[in-house]
């Protein structure tokens, strides 16, 4: 079977447009659940619940996976520092897989991970691939670059 889209065939401004989309839509998803865990939930009530399920360290977990949700979502909204807020935001979903939901099974509505494991997937391309260069991480680096001064 032949594929019809050769990824290496891609323009660089679908390819960045690509990344654009999947960078503002996980971020959103990542700051919704943590200020579900840090205004509704509190981070207490959320060790609390981490607790319950075994979560190891229930406390620092829960007060990591707030912070690393609200602020790491929030980088990748606007691609500042990508690789990294991808990378630590991808350990939680980690995290939570394997300690929550994978026990349950796939389905999220039987408390499975299909959910952790879709950002998980999401976020690890974030990790290789960056933020493209409609990011903040793009735009510092254009402004870091110094051009050769002429002899003369």
């Amino acid at each position: 079977m032949r594929l019809l889209v050769n990824p290496s065939s891609v323009s660089p401004k679908l390819a960045d447009l690509g990344l654009l989309i999947a960078r503002v839509v996980l971020g959103v998803v990542l700051i919704a659940h943590g200020w579900q865990k840090f205004n509704e939930w509190t981070v207490a009530g959320t060790a609390e619940s981490f607790a319950g399920m075994g979560v190891p360290l229930a406390s620092a977990t829960a007060a990591v996976a707030t912070w690393v949700e609200l602020i790491g979502g929030a980088m990748l909204v606007v691609g500042l520092l990508t690789p990294l807020a991808a990378l630590c935001a991808a350990v939680v979903m980690l995290g939570a897989a394997v300690f929550v939901h994978l026990p349950n099974g796939l389905f999220v509505d039987q408390g499975g991970a299909e959910l952790v494991l879709a950002l998980f997937a999401g976020l690890v391309l974030l990790v290789v691939r960056g933020g493209g260069r409609a990011s903040l991480d793009a735009a510092l680096s254009r402004g870091s670059v110094r051009q050769p001064v002429a002899a003369g």
